[in-house]
């Protein structure tokens, strides 16, 4: 009874091993411009990543793609903890951080990633934010005196009461992903500022 039972239990012990070892494999359809390449046009471009071999965010996918597939794709990243915004981009139809975004894990379903839309592409999933930084620096976001010209001479001591008041206004991280989901920012770039600078 007792090495039946064993060989039952190995039996279905190497089952569960060869399941989970067994390939999942998640396609990606990633845009791809290279301006620097005669004759290149936007594209999209399929990849196959095995999940078991991936972490489980977006990022972790496209690290993965670029380390050890195709060393051309290009994108930012920085941080890989949703606070610096570099990875802002459209994943599945969505403006997000592919540092936060996890990867969806149904096989059957094509992730598609674009860079963020409404803006000049510099290549591939890195858009040209020089627009919005400029927009961004034309409403000078940061604190100022009213009288400036002790300026350098004092500390400047801020109560507990001060501080709070500052909640809420510099939680933004600037990755855009507000501003080029909204048609309005679409339409009028060069004159509406977009909801991430007129929170500011």
């Amino acid at each position: 009874m007792f090495n039946l039972t064993l060989v039952h239990y190995k039996a279905s012990r190497g089952a569960q091993t060869a399941a989970a070892t067994a390939p999942r494999i998640k396609k990606f359809a990633i845009y791809r411009w290279d301006p620097d390449k005669a004759g290149d046009k936007p594209h999209m471009q399929t990849y196959e990543v095995d999940l078991n071999k991936c972490g489980p965010m977006v990022l972790d996918a496209l690290i993965k793609i670029k380390n050890e597939v195709d060393s051309t794709l290009t994108f930012r990243r920085s941080c890989r903890e949703g606070i610096c915004g570099s990875c802002a981009m459209n994943i599945n139809g969505g403006n997000t951080l592919a540092c936060t975004r996890r990867i969806d894990t149904n096989l059957n379903k094509v992730s598609k990633i674009y860079p963020l839309p409404h803006m000049y592409v510099i290549k591939d999933l890195v858009p040209d934010l020089s627009n919005f930084y400029a927009q961004y620096k034309s409403i000078e976001p940061y604190l100022k005196k009213k009288d400036e010209s002790q300026e350098g001479k004092q500390q400047y001591l801020q109560s507990i009461e001060e501080r709070e008041k500052l909640d809420g206004l510099y939680e933004c991280i600037l990755c855009a992903c507000c501003s080029t989901s909204c048609p309005s920012y679409w339409w009028n770039g060069d004159k509406y500022l977009g909801p991430a600078v007129l929170m500011q």
